[in-house]
């Protein structure tokens, strides 16, 4: 990448767009509702159950202009979601702020591991255990999604409920390729915890992106 280019990047003017799709959000507080995604590239936590490996190396997606981004977004919806990759990566104070300005909702999914930019009306916080959430992205989560693998997750899902605040919703979700050891598990420990809720990918059960 280019000097020139790398300096737009780094003012979140440009952004390594991995790709950009309408569909149906799967999981979480909103899943059902129709939203346009914007997957940005770039992102070293490094989960080894993550579906989406191509989105870790953000010099294979292309630096796009964020009023190209904007653009294309309004054409679709008004809810937007930002994910990844590890979108706060980069700056994304103009992309929101562009976005906000055309009247659009802002959701984001992210691991909380960098600093929070952005203006978000959805924050979405599933933490890895590799590379912590900041404090500030704990206090802000509208929504906790812990990802399930193990039976220790249940033991950081816990661990992570207590630094979120005291509004966040707690979701507890199965990792796509254990779900049929892992669902039962969750559904036990949801029952005997109340205050936590099942989220499942409901997209890859409607076969959608």
């Amino acid at each position: 990448m280019n000097k020139d280019i790398q300096l737009l990047v780094d003012k979140g003017e440009m952004l390594p767009l991995m790709e950009e799709f309408y569909t149906i959000q799967g999981e979480g507080y909103h899943k059902g509702t129709a939203a346009y995604f914007i997957r940005i590239g770039g992102c070293d936590v490094g989960c080894h159950w993550c579906d989406v490996k191509e989105s870790w190396n953000a010099d294979l997606h292309p630096p796009t202009d964020t009023n190209k981004i904007v653009e294309n977004a309004k054409k679709y919806s008004d809810t937007i979601v930002i994910t990844g990759g590890e979108p706060l990566t980069w700056d994304m104070t103009l992309l929101t702020n562009k976005l906000k300005a055309e009247g659009m909702q802002t959701h984001i999914e992210t691991s909380g591991a960098y600093k929070l930019t952005g203006t978000w009306d959805w924050i979405c916080l599933s933490p890895k255990k590799m590379k912590l959430p900041t404090k500030e992205v704990y206090e802000k989560a509208h929504e906790l999604k812990v990802i399930v693998y193990n039976k220790d997750d249940f033991r950081f899902a816990e661990e992570q409920a207590t630094k979120v605040n005291k509004d966040c919703i707690l979701y507890l979700q199965p990792e796509w390729s254990k779900r049929d050891k892992v669902v039962p598990e969750i559904v036990d420990y949801v029952m005997a915890n109340p205050k936590w809720k099942v989220s499942l990918q409901t997209h890859k059960y409607l076969n959608i992106p």
